[in-house]
């Protein structure tokens, strides 16, 4: 080892850090290395000051001035800067340039339905019936003719079983309680929902076999319909969601249990008024579908219900007074279908709601009319 002092780089006196140092007494010697890169893992670590006193970490740009940039592929989670790689290297100065926080970047229309498109603004997406109320469009949109003919058809199911008898009349029941059940859920939007529709199925069960195991008495549906109400306010208390999305299931689930089985109104009514009623539905919502404006399709609907009231009263005894219990009827099942039309419902909603709520809703002035013209 010499005693003369490192000349290097013009003369400065200084350590080199590649140059051999002796080790102490009793340590093994270490091979000096002709790569510097190779050594560099088992060279000392220098903390003094080095030439290197100008490099400052990267500090990426303010948020809003990179809030709304269009994407500069890899590496510009940051507005379009790069952050040095290991080699010191940084993206080109184009790319590090924010865009104007004005001038937001245009993202291609979204393909969902029923929604407008995506925007980069921070203005949430709205529903189509959302846009035509703020248009001053009606975002009402009718079942249509197919759901009205399965209404008729199931509504002729129902006459003609009323007509052979009450253990006939509970087959095509069960079928509008199940179809009014998941209905409801759907037309809420709650989808899927099989615990609600489940429970709402099973208290329209409840009500038609308490019906016919107490003579058909109409205390059987009031009895069903206050357990059932106890028995969702219950279910819903015990779950674990939010206190608006509980009160929400809760209302949904008592309305769909109350349909349904208020729909075996049709099992406690004499089944003359059951035939005459049911009869006149299915012509009120056939007519109701036609393409006529809206008053004279109503207009229509409810005299076609009232001729069809006569001609059913005609072959099961009730006579004229068919008029009148048809055209009640038919009164409640075009609020159902009202009701089916809300929002902009979607193919499903028409074809489960659209169809059964119109008979679902009919069935108290069935009962009603009925008890007080039979």
């Amino acid at each position: 080892m010499t005693d003369q002092p490192y000349q290097g780089y013009d003369g400065y006196d200084g350590y080199d850090p590649y140059r051999q140092q002796p080790a102490p007494q009793g340590w093994p010697q270490q091979q000096p290395y002709d790569d510097p890169q190779a050594a560099q893992p088992y060279t000392q670590q220098w903390q003094g000051q080095t030439w290197e006193t100008q490099v400052q970490p990267p500090v990426a740009p303010p948020a809003e001035e990179t809030a709304y940039m269009p994407s500069q592929g890899a590496g510009a989670a940051y507005g379009g800067y790069q952050e040095p790689g290991w080699g010191g290297t940084q993206a080109p100065a184009h790319a590090q340039t924010p865009a104007p926080a004005q001038a937001p970047a245009q993202t291609p229309p979204t393909d969902e339905p029923g929604y407008g498109p995506a925007t980069v603004a921070g203005n949430a997406r709205i529903t189509d019936a959302q846009r035509a109320r703020l248009e001053g469009r009606s975002p009402i949109i009718e079942p249509g003719v197919q759901p009205a003919g399965l209404t008729a058809l199931l509504g002729l199911l129902l006459a003609g079983a009323a007509a052979i008898g009450p253990y006939a009349l509970v087959v095509p029941l069960v079928a509008l309680q199940a179809v009014t059940a998941a209905g409801w859920f759907r037309l809420n939007g709650m989808w899927p929902a099989r615990q609600g529709i489940a429970l709402a199925f099973a208290g329209a069960l409840t009500a038609d076999v308490a019906l016919l195991a107490s003579g058909r008495t109409p205390a059987a549906i009031l009895g069903t319909l206050g357990v059932w109400v106890l028995l969702a306010l219950v279910l819903q208390l015990r779950s674990h969601a939010d206190p608006d999305e509980r009160m929400y299931g809760l209302m949904a689930t008592v309305a769909s249990a109350a349909l349904a089985i208020v729909a075996s109104g049709y099992l406690a009514s004499h089944g003359d008024a059951v035939t005459v009623g049911a009869a006149s539905v299915a012509v009120a919502v056939l007519v109701r579908a036609l393409p006529l404006p809206t008053p004279a399709s109503v207009a229509a609907s409810l005299l076609a219900a009232a001729g069809a009231g006569v001609l059913a009263g005609a072959l099961t005894g009730l006579g004229s007074a068919g008029a009148l219990l048809g055209a009640g009827a038919a009164v409640c099942a075009l609020i159902g279908h009202r009701a089916a039309s809300y929002d902009y419902p979607s193919r499903f909603v028409h074809f489960t709601a659209g169809v059964a709520l119109p008979l679902a809703a009919a069935a108290p002035a069935v009962y009603l009319l009925g008890r007080a013209l039979v």
